[in-house]
């Protein structure tokens, strides 16, 4: 019993030193001086800035005029005028549910039986070495977009930052995914007719949910029924609290989905896209988001004839809201920004562009991230020079103002292979 009441208490004193330590890594606050901030907000470009974080959260950003004489920091880093930017987000991949693609035992991102109530974030892995080596490429967070199962719905996408913390996910469940188009067996028009049926028939429910409330207001409701958890889920589509994200490539498909979100008024995100170029007055006149990848310059389907490399160019140009990303592994997400910078070099401006890694996506997602602005998340990148340059490196991160290790598991194993030893050929000491 003394043991037992000993180790209770020694648990409590370590876990009382350790919220200490939290605590005080949490408060500690940072300046960083003579910036090129690249802030994505209104302030815009800004030479020889500061900004200052504390808590996490970006507390100041002051031009080159507005700095203080003296900054009240615990840690003051010169910038020697590099790029600082937002943490570029990823998204529309498998990040930290697929480890190796050819390893079925490591792939957590389907289920047959998945469906719209699918949670593929119960079994995101915060450890995969996959993601130290996206933070490499200025990755502070990403929307991780599983595949669910063989259903029109797929499941819900999540949101992690990419500390490697165990309570990395910051956003479960905030986003529905449908899945059409064509396929090896059946009509896409039977997809497109269940995705119409099951967002009028929750409308109708909810309405008739609403009326026998009105009904019985005042009186006994113990009888009223208990939304299941698809409904509960459809009704957050319905109400906009959940975006859909659909992915659609032919352009009938697109305008269809359009026609959907004006009926039930949704908060629509186009994914894929190719044929968006073609329908691109539509789609910005609905104010819909396209999410896309910016390398595609091949068909890979019938759907898919009119992909290209100036698409994103095209399609911002037009008044579309566009997001940059990756195709769907897991692997070589870092390569984001060498995407972004095939978009610059096919008629995307700079700022367009940066916009399609940051703040297209938090606004989209409703992050408070993707800018660096007064009571942002403190999720920044220092560049060696410009991020979208491929000779360009991270020569610093900070994740909720936390600095971040830049060695990935690829670094370790150079470092091994490469150390002079005593020990056999591809061993070290």
């Amino acid at each position: 019993m003394k043991n037992t009441q000993l180790l209770t208490s020694l648990r409590y004193a370590l876990f009382g030193a350790l919220a200490v330590t939290t605590s005080q890594v949490n408060a500690e606050s940072i300046a960083i001086t003579n910036a090129t901030v690249y802030t994505v907000a209104k302030q815009g470009i800004l030479s020889q800035a500061t900004v200052m974080v504390d808590d996490g959260i970006i507390t100041a950003v002051y031009s080159k005029n507005e700095v203080p004489a003296s900054l009240n920091a615990d840690s003051i880093i010169d910038a020697k005028g590099r790029i600082l930017t937002p943490g570029f987000i990823a998204s529309g991949n498998l990040l930290g549910l697929v480890e190796v693609g050819a390893v079925s035992a490591t792939r957590d991102s389907s289920d047959k039986k998945a469906d719209l109530t699918f949670d593929a974030s119960l079994a995101f892995n915060p450890k995969s070495t996959l993601i130290a080596y996206a933070r490499k490429g200025g990755i502070t967070s990403n929307l991780v977009t599983p595949y669910g199962g063989e259903k029109v719905f797929t499941g819900q996408s999540f949101v992690v930052n990419l500390s490697g913390d165990f309570d990395s996910v910051i956003a479960p469940n905030n986003a529905v995914m449908v899945s059409l188009g064509s396929s090896s067996k059946g009509s896409r028009a039977t997809k497109l007719q269940t995705l119409s049926n099951n967002l009028e028939d929750a409308q109708k429910a909810l309405a008739k949910a609403k009326k026998a409330k009105a009904n019985k207001k005042g009186k006994d409701e113990k009888e009223a029924k208990t939304p299941s958890r698809s409904e509960l889920v459809m009704n957050a589509i319905l109400s906009g609290d959940k975006p859909l994200i659909a992915y659609a490539d032919r352009a009938t498909d697109i305008l269809f989905l359009l026609k959907l979100k004006q009926k039930f008024n949704l908060n629509l995100i186009l994914a894929g896209a190719s044929d968006a170029v073609l329908v691109s007055d539509e789609i910005a006149k609905a104010n819909v988001v396209v999410m896309m990848s910016a390398i595609d310059n091949l068909p890979g389907s019938f759907d898919s004839l009119h992909n290209s490399l100036v698409n994103v160019a095209k399609l911002t140009k037009a008044g579309v809201k566009v997001i940059i990303s990756n195709s769907g592994e897991s692997y070589n997400i870092n390569q984001l920004r060498f995407d972004a910078g095939v978009a610059i070099a096919n008629g995307l401006e700079t700022t367009s562009a940066l916009a399609a890694v940051t703040a297209n996506v938090a606004d989209s997602f409703n992050l408070n991230s993707g800018r660096i602005a007064v009571g942002k998340n403190a999720d920044l990148v220092l560049w060696s020079s410009d991020p979208f340059e491929i000779s360009t490196k991270v020569d610093a991160m900070w994740i909720n103002g936390q600095a971040m290790s830049l060695k990935s598991r690829q670094d370790a194993l150079r470092e091994r292979y490469t150390t002079k030893s005593t020990m056999p050929r591809a061993y070290t000491k």
